[in-house]
């Protein structure tokens, strides 16, 4: 079907070309076009997503199902279009499907990175605040085939206008994974998120505050009624969830990491806003005054949360609040020039990530996998690197449930702004089919997940192949070979 949008374009040019018949050949109404006479006239397109049958049956694989801490014995599961409609141990028998021997390969679900910014990721810093906003979506819609195929198939993005490259991958216009967008991140004046000089101030109540925010990326507010009409703006462009920054951030020039940038009133009426949509917020927040403050304030979900303190830790299980903390690379200060105020508040959050995630451990807190890589095309390439890095503190298994079943519980905070709804993370009848197909085990070895190209050897997104290296995989009767524990 086409889109509404094609659908008025086509009819418009259809009104404009009868102009050329004469003033009474528009005396009365366009005529009504069916669908296939628009997608005569339509220019031809090769879809992102490749042509395939509804059908893909993975025979003879071992499952990791997102929750359990083992593998299975060997099954065959069957997909039709985008969901997995069987998993057996015997053999099924589904004519016309499209095989996939695993030959005893690992089938899991496809990876989700909790905290990613699918606008900011590319680009060096001068290029995302100077920079032609046409070029930042071409290095974006590159960025995010790349991300697929490292076997994440949906971000959460935590702020920047990622709105229309998410209308494109859904469309199969270019490839990328599910986005869960915020929209613009919203600030306040000198916060995180405000990269303004001192020659763009004074900024009048209600007018955008910088070249970002005209572009939706950032949304600078300073006060309740300020912070509510941002976080309209966000939900009306099909936000799945509102991000606040409540404390000082480390890339923004004019916020010190240990500000406290929003009051409470101006918090709540973002969750207020937010919960009247049927979502919830997530705030940036470093240290315990600005995540305490948040949470008091009806926050949901912690972003960062490296410098926070025991008493801090204690409220989030009390208050049953999600934690996305970061393991940043170190290398990722090199995005800052040496000796500067960024790449020294840099240092202090890396330093204070251990901490964070063990008093996440000790407290039992609910808490999920996220990169937040910035600025950085080569680090993009370690996605699945950072998650490997992290067994410091949990267990290969533990980090891949993390990644998968747990990032989706909390996408499903987003309620009924839940742009895909159904499950994802896990590998269940009825589940959507984002999956991976492994050369290895990963609940071995977890670093299979930092060499996609070799070890991810078929990746299904949405029911759909973007990736098979295997040999011999055909479409065939669609009977699998018998399968035992």
């Amino acid at each position: 079907m086409l889109t509404r949008s094609l659908k008025l374009f086509a009819r418009s040019v259809f009104v404009l070309a009868l102009g050329h018949l004469g003033s009474s050949a528009l005396a009365h109404d366009a005529p009504a076009l069916t669908d296939e006479q628009l997608a005569e006239h339509m220019p031809a397109s090769e879809p992102a997503a490749p042509q395939q049958p509804s059908a893909v049956l993975f025979t003879n694989v071992r499952i990791f199902d997102g929750k359990t801490p083992s593998l299975s014995g060997q099954r065959n599961v069957l997909v039709r279009e985008n969901h997995i409609e069987k998993i057996s141990e015997e053999p099924i028998d589904e004519p016309g499907a499209a095989v996939i021997d695993g030959q005893g390969r690992v089938l899991m679900p496809g990876l989700i990175d909790a905290h990613w910014h699918t606008m900011f990721v590319g680009p060096p810093v001068a290029a995302l605040l100077h920079g032609d906003s046409n070029y930042i979506s071409l290095i974006a819609g590159r960025e995010a085939e790349r991300a697929l195929m490292r076997g994440f198939t949906t971000v959460r993005d935590m702020g920047g206008s990622a709105f229309g490259l998410k209308q494109a991958i859904d469309e199969h216009i270019v490839k990328g994974p599910r986005i869960y967008p915020a929209g613009a991140m919203i600030t306040v004046t000198s916060g995180h998120g405000d990269f303004r000089t001192m020659h763009d101030l004074p900024r009048p109540l209600g007018a955008p505050g910088s070249h970002g925010d005209e572009e939706g990326h950032s949304a600078i507010a300073d006060s309740p009624d300020e912070v509510r009409l941002r976080t309209r703006e966000q939900l009306f462009q099909g936000a799945a969830l509102i991000k606040l920054t409540a404390g000082g951030g480390v890339s923004s020039p004019h916020s010190p990491l240990d500000a406290i940038t929003f009051t409470p009133a101006e918090i709540r009426a973002a969750v207020e806003a937010a919960t009247n949509w049927g979502t919830y917020v997530a705030v940036h927040a470093y240290t315990p005054l600005a995540i305490q403050q948040a949470v008091e304030a009806g926050v949901k979900v912690i972003e960062h949360g490296s410098l926070m303190d025991e008493e801090t830790a204690q409220l989030l299980a009390e208050k049953d609040i999600w934690l996305s903390p970061q393991a940043f690379p170190k290398e990722m200060g090199n995005a800052f020039p040496p000796g500067s105020t960024e790449r020294e508040k840099f240092m202090e959050v890396f330093e204070g990530s251990d901490r964070t995630f063990k008093l996440a451990k000790k407290y039992k807190l609910k808490t999920v996998f996220g990169t937040d890589i910035l600025f950085s095309s080569a680090l993009a390439q370690r996605q699945g690197a950072i998650l490997a890095s992290m067994t410091q503190w949990y267990t290969p298994s533990e980090l891949l449930v993390m990644a998968t079943s747990t990032n989706a519980e909390l996408l499903k905070l987003s309620g009924k702004r839940n742009p895909y709804p159904g499950d994802l993370g896990v590998v269940a009848e009825g589940a959507l089919a984002d999956l991976l197909l492994v050369d290895g085990d990963p609940l071995s070895d977890i670093n299979l997940v930092a060499t996609p190209a070799r070890s991810f050897v078929v990746i299904m997104k949405d029911g759909v192949i973007y990736k098979n290296t295997l040999e011999g995989s055909e479409s065939g009767s669609g009977e699998s070979a018998g399968a035992s524990n």
